[in-house]
């Protein structure tokens, strides 16, 4: 909640938890990356500041669940993959392997870590914790449910930061033995030797990239044309290739019609007609608003057709004094876009002069291996759109480090309007993306043009460099290919 400014002594600024569904779900919660950054934000412009949340560490789905333990399986996994092609380096190393129960150890451990620098930012910016369920009794009061006692807050603005959670198929739900979750696959017992993953956007990508890199045999199932379906197509279809050729089985425009579980493995029937059986699977197919029994019903609040909760460019819901901000309020779901949004909505609170977000500078990061980032407008979103438009694309097998590093599969493509020059949109894939994007999203904040990029120094050798060649090469000016 924001409200009045300090010294008065009712609370001000705090993101409300849903935890009913935590339980049964998964861990979600109002300190994620929205909630924990507007608290922060809101005490740094004088408010007095808390935060609900249920669950014991703060951080939220992301941190604990999400975007920071699956990085670090994925790192782990990065390593033993270098490790066995270190002969191509002239190192050889013999006999490596790797025990599952560590890997997941090492990335409990980055967790904790960083949950307990959100619980010192809390303190250091004298941000009040109250651990318990949150729940809205109108537009200024919350009600939170503790082990052993409830609590009434009083506020002038409440802000609503619950997240979401995976979402379940009909019939497949996760059970955490044969059926899996995100939650579930970040902490496995033992390896599967078997896996379907269900759903091929970036979560069920990651988990294919991960698991297959530790030798199981991965299938993932795409009930539309191409994996990743929200990237471009030639993105998807370069991933496709390259995740082939590493040994992942993908079926696109195919779905599970039937899933039969025994003691130790699922049998399931694909829309094709083939019956394959695996030892385990995992649910990847998006995910699902916390609104339930946050006390919405005690409001004036409305939401989406597709369950999230409607609010406008300064996340003001239909009821006044209660904002929305993060996964709660609609995709992209995204952290980053979430703490973003919570800086907006605290500052416009504040009254102090803010720029309402812009969707189409929210970068996109898949942490696979190779990894795939992207920002703005596809091909066929700039041709739908009306665009006169000029694409510039360079492979990762001429940029001089992609060579060095052995990292040579790997593509950068960039859009731009043709009249202005403007930065529609730039996708790629291949070594260290998820770094190089935050470079295109600087130049579309800065309204920077094909001119601005074309007469920028990138430094060599870098893979940086792939982003000069591609703007050059929309007007047929690459240099090194």
């Amino acid at each position: 909640m924001v409200g009045k400014r300090k010294p008065v002594s009712d609370i001000d600024a705090q993101s409300v938890k849903n935890a009913d569904t935590a339980e049964k779900k998964g861990y979600d919660g109002g300190s994620g990356p929205g909630g924990y950054i507007a608290a922060i934000r809101a005490a740094q412009l004088g408010f007095k500041t808390a935060i609900v949340e249920k669950e014991k560490n703060l951080g939220g789905i992301c941190l604990n669940w999400g975007c920071i333990p699956t990085k670090s399986l994925l790192r782990a996994s990065e390593v033993y993959r270098l490790i066995k092609r270190s002969k191509e380096f002239g190192i050889e190393v013999k006999g490596a392997s790797f025990d599952i129960q560590s890997i997941v150890k090492y990335s409990r451990n980055v967790v904790d870590k960083l949950s307990s620098g959100v619980t010192y930012l809390m303190k250091k910016n004298n941000i009040k914790v109250h651990q318990g369920f949150g729940k809205l009794a109108g537009n200024s009061t919350i009600k939170v449910a503790g082990d052993k006692e409830e609590q009434e807050i009083v506020s002038k603005h409440i802000i609503l930061a619950t997240g979401v959670r995976a979402r379940n198929l009909p019939e497949i739900e996760a059970d955490g033995d044969l059926i899996w979750n995100a939650q579930h696959a970040m902490m496995p017992g033992k390896l599967p030797k078997s896996l379907l993953i269900i759903g091929s956007g970036a979560i069920g990508i990651e988990f294919a990239s991960f698991y297959s890199t530790l030798g199981v045999d991965v299938t993932i199932v795409e009930v539309k044309e191409s994996i990743l379906p929200l990237e471009d197509q030639d993105i998807s279809n370069l991933a496709q290739e390259i995740f082939t050729r590493q040994g992942i089985k993908i079926y696109t425009n195919s779905s599970v019609k039937a899933l039969t579980k025994s003691k130790n493995s699922a049998q399931v029937l694909l829309s094709s007609g083939e019956s394959k059986e695996f030892d385990r699977v995992i649910v990847a197919v998006g995910v699902q608003a916390n609104i339930e029994n946050i006390g919405l019903e005690n409001t004036k609040i409305k939401l989406s057709p597709s369950g999230f909760i409607e609010m406008n460019e300064w996340y003001e819901t239909s009821e006044s004094n209660v904002y929305a901000i993060g996964d709660v309020a609609g995709p992209p779901c995204l952290a980053h876009k979430a703490s973003h949004e919570a800086v907006i909505c605290v500052e416009k609170i504040a009254g102090k002069s803010a720029h309402a977000l812009k969707k189409e500078c929210i970068p996109n990061c898949t942490y696979s291996h190779p990894q795939i980032a992207s920002i703005g407008l596809t091909e066929e979103q700039a041709i739908k759109g009306g665009y006169d438009i000029k694409i510039g694309k360079f492979h990762s097998n001429f940029n001089g480090k992609s060579i060095a590093l052995s990292e040579t599969e790997g593509l950068v493509k960039t859009i731009i309007d043709k009249k202005t020059g403007e930065l529609l949109g730039s996708h790629m894939i291949g070594a260290e993306v998820t770094e190089l994007i935050s470079n295109f999203a600087l130049a579309k904040q800065l309204e920077g043009t094909d001119f601005d990029i074309k007469s920028t120094i990138f430094p060599h050798p870098t893979i940086s460099e792939m982003i000069h060649e591609s703007v050059l090469a929309a007007d047929d000016e690459s240099l090194n290919s």
